[in-house]
């Protein structure tokens, strides 16, 4: 089912184990009985074995419907799966000598990004004699800083390391 980890268990006649602790559908343990006897017991009850802890001694098995048991266990990965949050991550790559219109093309789209939930990563790259100065590059992460103050709060920087210098920026309220 679509990548899904339900863990395979043995049931009913795959089971290798000789003597088995069975516990009831209501949970109450039944007590040690042979496999055989274990198999009468679910066939007469209209349930299956599963052998739900191979590891112990003796195995553990449960009476129970392996197939509604399977089908509640897909419904649970599926609503965690619905229920999950993924965050994505966009880049806006940036010079130090950034023009006011370009800047503000910038700020725009990583107001854009913000509001959709995603965090947004600034790089500066440097060129040639800018990485000289990387105070001009860090101004500008600044001024993106204070403008989107009031919408995202600053996760993560970097010290200038060679080529570049990068800051992370979340929207608010997304935790860390």
């Amino acid at each position: 089912m679509k990548g899904e980890l339900i863990p395979e268990l043995n049931i009913n006649d795959d089971i290798k184990s000789k003597k088995l602790l069975v516990i009831a559908p209501d949970g109450v343990q039944i007590g040690i009985l042979e496999l055989k006897k274990a198999l009468i017991v679910a066939e007469e009850l209209e349930l299956d074995l599963v052998e739900v802890s191979p590891e112990s001694k003796p195995p553990v098995a449960r009476l129970m419907n392996y197939g509604k048991y399977k089908y509640e266990l897909s419904q649970k990965a599926k609503s965690s799966r619905k229920n999950q949050v993924k965050i994505n991550v966009k880049e806006i790559q940036l010079k130090p000598k950034i023009d006011t219109h370009d800047f503000q093309n910038k700020l725009n789209q990583s107001k854009k990004f913000l509001s959709e939930g995603d965090k947004v990563k600034f790089t500066m790259r440097f060129r040639g004699r800018e990485v000289e100065h990387p105070e001009f590059g860090q101004r500008v992460l600044d001024n993106f800083k204070d403008e989107l103050s009031t919408i995202a709060e600053v996760e993560s920087t970097s010290k200038p390391d060679g080529k570049s210098l990068t800051m992370v920026l979340a929207p608010n309220g997304v935790k860390k």
